[in-house]
């Protein structure tokens, strides 16, 4: 059953760029609403608005006009500050790369964002354990990502995405660099997690196999976002 409220809601998003005399409209009053539990698709070409919208739902920019409401709640108007908790506490990003920290184990990596939340360190650690098992790296807590393969060490930055439990997913080619065969094994991973944990996800990718696999496919045409079959 498909919960009343969205875990996120952009409303109406409009956001345009200025470059020179002219004005660039990227997106012209977007809708595009996720629930918990629920895998969205976006494909969309490059220069299409597709990175300006997770950036948008990841608050890491403002709209020009339309709000963005993340668990009910608008954001567009609130300090920087209480952006920032939302989307340190209520948001999780992966990318196409996975941005770990070499210096740290998987173990480390994955309990870092929990320790900057103020979670303690036995918590955090058996936290960082149980989400690493989960994705199938239960034997490798201790290795640093240079003794990782690249889909583990994608692995290991979607456990750091969700250690903090948010509410909302959002991931920008996560397999890009990947092979397909482990690109599809990540991909699972993460869309099962997503089904299993409640989370709200929207997962950019060029892939279209890997598209068919979620729950909903969605694009951008000249500035709105339009669902796909």
């Amino acid at each position: 059953m498909t919960e009343a409220y969205p875990a996120l809601y952009l409303y109406k998003v409009e956001r345009r760029f200025r470059e020179a005399a002219t004005t660039l409209d990227i997106l012209k009053g977007a809708d595009l609403a996720v629930w918990a539990g629920q895998s969205v698709a976006l494909i969309a070409p490059s220069g299409t608005g597709k990175s300006t919208l997770l950036q948008l739902a990841g608050l890491l920019e403002k709209p020009d006009a339309g709000e963005v409401y993340v668990n009910e709640r608008p954001t567009v108007s609130l300090p920087d500050d209480e952006r920032t908790a939302i989307r340190r506490n209520d948001i999780g990003f992966v990318y196409q790369s996975h941005h770990l920290l070499p210096e740290f184990t998987g173990l480390e990596n994955v309990m870092l964002p929990q320790l900057i939340r103020g979670l303690g360190r036995a918590e955090a650690t058996e936290r960082a354990k149980g989400l690493l098992t989960y994705l199938g790296l239960g034997e490798r807590l201790t290795h640093r990502p240079s003794e990782l393969s690249g889909g583990e060490q994608q692995r290991v930055a979607i456990a750091r995405a969700v250690a903090n439990a948010p509410r909302v997913l959002l991931a920008d080619e996560p397999t890009g660099n990947l092979d397909p065969t482990t690109s599809g094994h990540v991909f699972d991973t993460m869309i099962r997690l997503v089904r299993e944990t409640g989370l709200a996800a929207i997962v950019a990718t060029h892939n279209l196999d890997l598209a068919g696999r979620m729950d909903r496919r969605v694009t951008i045409r000249d500035g709105i976002v339009v669902e796909l079959p």
